[in-house]
């Protein structure tokens, strides 16, 4: 369909699971740029964001992270692509813009990350994404354990016990779920 604009976000999931071979993963995300570069009129890549602060258990997963940066920049050199860098802007570090899965960004987060990308493509954003969310309502130290321990226990049950149930099971969070758009065709 020869797009005007193609991006590519992606590894990252693939990075998070036990056992992950990394260069094949950097492979793969290869071979999705080539395609998507020869295809498209202009490819966005990301530096995805840095998560460490936020989830210090992330930071296990940092070295495999960098070697996918890596990756993604030798990419843009070989194919004029744009690169959006979100690894450095802390203002990802605030929860609120994280969907209760902590590992996906919700609609605020997504709006600042079309944001970036606007302005990596030298658009003028339409706010500073960049900026800090509005402080949070103050709460005693008491309400803010219980908020935090009551968040836990939802993802743990929510998310965490899933994901290792599919992990023991070998299922997929995808298994039996059908594409929205089965068939390529333009988006109106």
């Amino acid at each position: 369909m020869r797009p005007d604009l193609a991006s590519l976000a992606g590894g990252l999931n693939d990075i998070m699971r036990p056992g992950c071979d990394i260069d094949a993963v950097c492979e793969h995300v290869t071979r999705c740029a080539e395609t998507l570069a020869a295809a498209a009129g202009r490819l966005v890549l990301f530096h995805p964001v840095d998560v460490r602060n936020r989830m210090p258990s992330a930071a296990r997963l940092w070295p495999k992270v960098s070697r996918l940066i890596e990756v993604m920049d030798r990419l843009a050199a070989e194919h004029g692509a744009v690169v959006v860098d979100l690894a450095g802007e802390r203002v990802f570090d605030d929860v609120r813009l994280w969907a209760p899965d902590r590992i996906h960004l919700n609609s605020e987060g997504h709006r600042r990350v079309a944001e970036a990308v606007l302005e990596a493509l030298g658009f003028e954003p339409g706010f500073d994404w960049r900026a800090p969310l509005p402080a949070a309502p103050a709460r005693g130290p008491l309400a803010r354990r219980a908020a935090k321990s009551w968040s836990d226990a939802r993802w743990l049950v929510g998310f965490l016990a899933p994901w290792i149930r599919r992990r023991l099971t070998g299922r997929s969070s995808g298994d039996g779920i059908d594409p929205k758009r089965p068939e390529l065709t333009p988006v109106g």
